[in-house]
């Protein structure tokens, strides 16, 4: 049982020496890959090793006798088989990264604009819980608060198990978010429908994406604010076109075209990322069960009612009646059962794959 595990025992063990190594520390990109590997193997090793001396003290107890001690010893192996069991299934390959979160206005014109600002809140909030670093990349504005659109990168500030990294959590917010309420701008007390469109993609590192700088166009032009306020008065926003993925990144956030350029080339690597893990999926006829099965970004993949209190995923059907805790940052009940539908999926796909 568990044979799966040998190698990944000896794969920890070559780990652990390299961290060891002063060589490895030197190239710190290295030093990172290294250490996020050793910590996702890391829970398995740790189960695999607790349910391996619980077998053991259940075969002792059986040969001496020991009724009392096998009978509580049996469900403790069968939670510890059934913990490795889902640590043992394959994982999608970004889940140990930091993300980048894009949030744009959609149905609704100003009012959908002030819901992308609660969304960028409510992840902001999350965020700050767990202990991570929020930063905005680039954003548009407009003349009541809200944006157009905003660009965040979500970031560890220490090492995290996998499956408890930006990225493994909120992928599952990609997809179109529907609010149900009175807008600030309605004078009638008539409920509105409106949405706002969230990307989610892991942020790519230099060494996860390589680009020729002959494959870029980079443009300088001036930034640009609602009702001409923080407008630059020199060139300092950019926009970079990848010409052979025609991806187009702009930012205009920040003072100067370096930093500027700096924040655009850190979209246009996860962009390009996630269209790289996005061809190999499609080559390989699997679709990435994070964010295109799971969450089809054409659908509308939940919906806020403020009347009511209400807060529905309509891929899981989970309901609640905290709306306005979860907009204050308590999304993890309902990304816990985006978790567990996304297992429930890949243990299924997993074991059709073992029965043919």
């Amino acid at each position: 049982m568990f044979e799966v595990v040998t190698g990944l025992l000896a794969e920890y063990a070559d780990l652990e020496r390299r961290l060891a190594d002063p060589a490895v520390h030197a190239a710190p990109a290295l030093a990172k890959r290294v250490g996020q590997r050793y910590a996702e193997l890391g829970g398995i090793v740790r189960t695999y090793r607790e349910w391996e001396q619980a077998a053991g003290d259940l075969d002792a107890a059986r040969e001496l006798d020991l009724a009392d001690e096998a009978a509580e010893l049996e469900p403790r192996i069968a939670d510890l088989a059934e913990r490795l069991q889902r640590l043992l299934v394959p994982r999608d390959p970004a889940d140990g990264k930091d993300v980048i979160v894009e949030i744009k206005g959609g149905e609704g014109g100003e009012e959908s604009a002030l819901f992308a600002g609660d969304l960028l809140r409510m992840y902001t909030r999350f965020a700050e819980a767990r202990g991570w670093k929020v930063e905005i990349l680039d954003a548009t504005e407009t003349a009541l608060g809200g944006y157009k659109s905003v660009t965040a990168a979500v970031k560890a500030t220490r090492a995290v198990d996998p499956g408890e990294a930006p990225y493994a959590l909120l992928k599952f917010e990609g997809g179109v978010h529907r609010v149900q309420r009175v807008p600030v701008t309605e004078s009638q007390g008539r409920i509105h429908t409106s949405a706002a469109g969230v990307l989610v993609l892991p942020e790519a590192e230099e060494v996860d994406v390589h680009v020729n700088d002959a494959d870029l166009r980079i443009d300088v032009f001036r930034s640009s604010g609602p009702g001409g306020q923080s407008v630059n008065t020199t060139d300092s926003a950019v926009r970079i076109t990848h010409l052979p993925s025609g991806i187009v990144v702009s930012c205009q956030n920040e003072k100067s075209q370096l930093q500027n350029k700096d924040q655009a080339m850190r979209i246009l690597r996860s962009r390009l990322l996630e269209a790289a893990q996005a061809a190999a999926d499609a080559e390989a006829s699997q679709a990435r069960r994070s964010q295109v099965r799971t969450v089809d970004r054409s659908e509308r993949v939940r919906t806020y009612n403020f009347p009511e209190n209400r807060i529905s995923d309509h891929r899981t059907g989970f309901k609640a009646y905290n709306l306005d805790a979860v907009m204050d940052g308590a999304l993890s009940d309902v990304i816990a059962s985006l978790v567990e539908a996304d297992l429930a999926e890949r243990l299924d796909a997993l074991a059709a794959g073992q029965d043919r």
